[in-house]
């Protein structure tokens, strides 16, 4: 995993003060009026060319055009932000944030379904029923098992939390081991310490950004470490090295693959990964941002370089989270 970096420097208040706001033309109405509100000034529409003044610009991604000096802040109304920083170089000193809002709440929550309906046989009793066949089957009881979470930040800790409060011993992956656990989480482990855990994991949440260093981060090794554990892949679908993943399917090291995200997407009918035993793929549904979220979380953004200070949504650019 990659070592921190250097933080973020904030446009000026000033400079702020002054900037004009433009948004990609796919950004929607309720999220333009938002911004207005909390700027106070209008909203314009990306119109292929840079102004010839400061901009601070919201949208998924950054248009060649406006590639230039005079774009002090760039808000992504995504939460991951790999895509953009590989679609070109950063402008210099133009600061980046991301939209996070609810999504560790709705992630959380799918991660959750899955693991009970993996407990309640909820796919096999659906298969019953379609066969017309009447059979018991044992449920299996979540409290007391442990779920390795890769990923000890918003989204992470939100999955860790909601799991955690159903008796789920909970275990976190980070670049170091913490001596006080963040919120949610039982015990936090370093990157190079996970042989053990992965091992005794009932469940394998990964929850990491894509950037250099986690690129094919989930492969060979560490699905032959796994003992029977589901693997949940809500984080990026780069980070997981499919034919490994396939051949632990197989194997039997791992259980059952639920995969949120896929490193291309989206999947043609013919692709491989539909193909895979014991999976389910749902199509980067996990944590759908909704325009609420883009507002509250530019408003947040807003209101913290407003008073001098570096947003808590910051991308650091060099390490790419």
């Amino acid at each position: 995993m990659p070592g921190p970096g250097p933080v973020p420097v904030p446009p000026a208040p000033d400079l702020l003060a002054r900037a004009r706001v433009l948004v990609a033309p796919t950004v929607g109405e309720p999220v333009v009026r938002g911004l207005e509100r909390i700027t106070g000034r209008p909203v314009e529409r990306e119109s292929g060319s840079a102004p010839s003044e400061p901009y601070l610009y919201v949208g998924a991604s950054l248009p060649d055009a406006l590639r230039t000096g005079r774009l002090t802040w760039f808000h992504s109304v995504n939460a991951g932000t790999d895509a953009l920083l590989d679609s070109g170089p950063w402008p210099a000193d133009a600061l980046l944030t991301r939209t996070v809002g609810r999504m560790g709440e709705r992630i959380a929550q799918y991660v959750l379904a899955w693991v009970l309906a993996e407990c309640q046989s909820v796919t096999e009793f659906a298969a019953q029923h379609a066969r017309a066949e009447w059979r018991r089957i044992p449920s299996e009881l979540v409290a007391g098992q442990t779920a390795l979470v890769y990923g000890t930040g918003r989204i992470g800790s939100a999955v860790a939390g909601l799991l955690r409060g159903c008796g789920i011993r909970t275990v976190g992956v980070a670049r170091g081991p913490r001596a006080v656990p963040p919120p949610g989480f039982d015990l936090v482990i370093g990157a190079d310490a996970d042989t053990e855990e992965l091992g005794t994991a009932r469940w394998v949440v990964a929850a990491l950004p894509l950037t250099g260093a986690t690129e094919g981060y989930f492969g060979a090794r560490r699905f032959a470490a796994v003992r029977g554990a589901s693997f949940v892949n809500v984080g990026r679908g780069a980070t997981v090295d499919m034919e490994a993943l396939g051949a632990a399917l197989r194997a039997g090291t791992v259980r059952r693959a639920v995969l949120d995200v896929l490193a291309e997407e989206p999947a043609a009918p013919g692709a491989d990964c539909w193909q895979l035993p014991r999976t389910v793929i749902t199509s980067h549904s996990a944590g759908i941002t909704a325009d609420e979220d883009v507002v509250s979380d530019f408003e947040a953004c807003w209101d913290e370089l407003c008073a001098g200070r570096t947003p808590a949504l910051a991308v650091d650019v060099a390490r790419g989270y």
